[in-house]
């Protein structure tokens, strides 16, 4: 195995620029991840690892694999410098980007619209893992799906959630195709408790928490669904407020 020693390497560079370019990512159709746990759920779900780079020496624990594709050392301080996450014990690896799935029917989803922290993105993908969720539906302005704080609040389920991303304009379509009511979270008068609509068969759109879902996504929706609360606090934090919605359909279902 070769042991990279130079921060001008190529796969030093790239990693690098993996993990921190948007761009770079959707051009070479790869991500970038880091970490024993995080490499086995890639596997484990039938991921496409590429490169990977040991922090000193392979870890004893892959010793029964066949090698990866390209598999690298590096010492510690030059490991560092490639990884995004201070202090990792490694490995730093990259995952090819899954292919689209065959269209599919979806019986739930949740819609993300404007949600810019990656750590609430990551936190929906692991809660619609969890919850058997159909669909994340990614609508402009969300936080990349791939960038390295998403990837790790997912805690590998972004090697196995369906995400779609589309336009805020082809979700009545879409929602009419797969016979879902579009339901909109929002802290208005005229929303109904989410206990008393059925949502075994819907798509529930979550926006930011600071501007909630734009006004023209709400002249989209079916109707408006609140999560009632008696505490002092105004709302809830995204990812929260998603989760309790996805904990209802999976009830219902």
């Amino acid at each position: 195995m070769e042991t990279i020693s130079s921060r001008q390497n190529a796969v030093i560079r790239q990693l690098r620029r993996l993990a921190a370019e948007s761009d770079e990512r959707t051009a070479s159709g790869l991500f970038v991840c880091d970490g024993k746990k995080f490499l086995e759920e890639a596997l484990r779900s039938g991921c496409r690892v590429q490169t990977v780079l040991w922090k000193e020496t392979r870890d004893a624990g892959f010793a029964g694999l066949p090698a990866f594709p390209q598999e690298y050392c590096a010492k510690a301080d030059l490991f560092d410098y490639a990884s995004p996450l201070r202090n990792s014990p490694g490995p730093l690896f990259t995952v090819e980007m899954p292919a689209p799935e065959p269209d599919s029917a979806v019986h739930r989803a949740v819609i993300l619209e404007g949600i810019q922290d990656p750590g609430n993105v990551g936190t929906v993908l692991r809660t619609a893992d969890a919850f058997e969720i159909d669909a994340v539906i990614l609508l402009d302005g969300c936080a990349d799906l791939y960038a390295p704080k998403t990837v790790r609040a997912s805690m590998g389920a972004v090697f196995r959630q369906r995400v779609l991303r589309m336009k805020r304009e082809d979700l009545p379509a879409f929602c009419a195709a797969n016979g879902l009511s579009l339901y909109g979270a929002a802290l208005r008068e005229d929303a109904a408790d989410l206990r008393t609509l059925p949502l075994a068969n819907a798509a529930v759109a979550i926006g930011s928490e600071g501007r909630g879902l734009s006004p023209e996504l709400l002249a989209l929706c079916d109707r408006l669904v609140i999560i009632p609360m008696n505490g002092a606090a105004e709302s809830l934090n995204a990812a929260m407020a998603a989760g309790i919605f996805m904990w209802e359909m999976a009830r219902q279902a």
